[in-house]
Parts: structure tokens; sequence; C-alpha cells
């Protein structure tokens, strides 16, 4: 089967060995060592969250990934002039621009686009002196993809945590958030941006987002982290390209 241009990425987001490591404050499990064996098994790009309170990545470890790793690396980080200084300093391939709060486990939801504009306009401006692509994090609305654009950012990660619950629990639920994402990916297409999403995805639910049109890029990280404790990170990669695959090959029929 011939591949069109949308046929989805993986990037592989290694925070969660940052967290294993930091329960014990050692070296290991080192999420570098993570991120170069996601690399030969594989994944299209590394994916790495610097938070504000550096409960799992650190700065030295984005710094080694800079060093070290050759895929593209994916910086997240929250919008703020610390983080900005960091990214401008290291010069990743991409920046995704998400929400951030201290009292979460996890991120909660899409970034505010239209309600932050100038702020992110400037920074994405800043971070296009040094040739990184920006990603802005967002919920599936048309008003956070048209703000999105008009601020200049190359990519829209679609947050897909709410379709992820639906999911698990009801089936209604759940073929409503997966229209919703439809509709937004399409609409983020028309407006000129790529389209990536991520947050919450297992191999069902990475499939039935690589079967929507126009997504280039899945990011995942918790589920496979967990994943590789039983059967090993290589064995996951290889197994989420598959699942991805079956998704997009519904996609292209």
């Amino acid at each position: 089967m011939s591949l069109s241009p949308y046929y989805p990425r993986l990037g592989v987001n290694i925070d969660h060995v940052a967290t294993v490591r930091n329960a014990r404050g050692g070296a290991f499990p080192d999420p570098v060592r993570a991120a170069l064996l996601a690399e030969k098994s594989g994944a299209d790009g590394v994916t790495a969250h610097l938070r504000e309170d550096r409960r799992h990545i650190s700065d030295a470890d984005i710094r080694l990934l800079c060093e070290r790793v050759k895929v593209p690396l994916n910086l997240e980080m929250a919008p703020t002039d610390e983080m900005l200084a960091i990214a401008l300093r290291h010069v990743p391939a991409s920046v995704c621009i998400v929400p951030e709060k201290r009292e979460e486990k996890t991120t909660e939801g899409g970034y505010g686009v239209a309600e932050n504009a100038a702020l992110i306009k400037g920074m994405i401006a800043r971070l296009k002196v040094k040739h990184i692509k920006v990603s802005l994090f967002i919920d599936p609305e048309f008003k956070q993809i048209e703000a999105s654009r008009a601020v200049g950012a190359d990519i829209v990660e679609f947050h897909t945590g709410e379709y992820c619950l639906a999911a698990e629990r009801d089936e209604a639920d759940k073929k409503r958030t997966l229209s919703a994402l439809k509709e937004a990916f399409e609409y983020a297409h028309r407006q000129g941006l790529k389209v990536h999403a991520g947050h919450g995805l297992n191999y069902k639910t990475a499939a039935e987002i690589s079967a929507l049109p126009y997504v280039e890029e899945l990011n995942i990280g918790h589920f496979m982290i967990g994943e590789a404790i039983f059967c090993g990170l290589e064995t996951v990669i290889q197994q989420m390209r598959d699942a991805m695959a079956k998704g997009f090959e519904k996609r292209a029929a």
C-alpha cells in the first residue's frame, strides 16, 4: 500500500522513565537511555516535558537529549520566560506549548491560545528566529484552532484525553468525542496547520485516532512506558506502530 503524506509518525514521550528514577533520587532508570532505545527501535521522535516543578525530566536531561538523540526532540513546556530561555539555549527540533498547573497529576486540557494570544505570538516569534517549530497543545475547538493559526503556530496538537476516557466508559460519548476530533483535524488542516494528537492513548485508541484524516503524528508516553515494564520498550514501540498502521489502513481504504 502506498502511504499518503499524512501517515502518522510516532513520538515517544519518556517523561515517566524519569518519574521512576526520581522516586529513588538516583540515576536509574535513565530517560536519555530510554530515548536512545526508542530511537533505535523505530520511534520517529522523542518528547520530553520539562515542568516548572521538575517533577520528572530535569534540565540535565534536556541538555543530554539535545546532544545525543538524532531523531527530532519535541520539548513540551509551559509558556513562561524561564522555559522560553531554556528552549532558545538548547534549540530542540520543536516546542509544544502546554498549560501547566502545579497541583495536577498530568496535563488536564488544552492551552487557551485565544485567551493568551499576545503572549504566545511573542514567544513563537522568538522561537522561530532559532528555526524551532512550534506546536500548541489545544482542545478540539474551532476558536483555539483559529487563534493558533493567527499567532503563527506551525502545528496544533489536539488533547485526546477526553476521548480516551470516554472510550473506557460510554460508547455514545466515545463517538461524540471522536467526531469532535475528526472535525477539528479537518478544520485545522483547512487553516494550514499540521495536525498532531496525544494524551492517554493506548493501542486501541491510537489505532482509532490514526484512522482519522490529516493527523500526522501521535505523541504517546505513559501507556507505552507502563507496558514496557512487562515486555520491553522495543516491543511496545513495534506494537504501537502496528496499531497505528492498522488504523491508517482504514483511513486509506
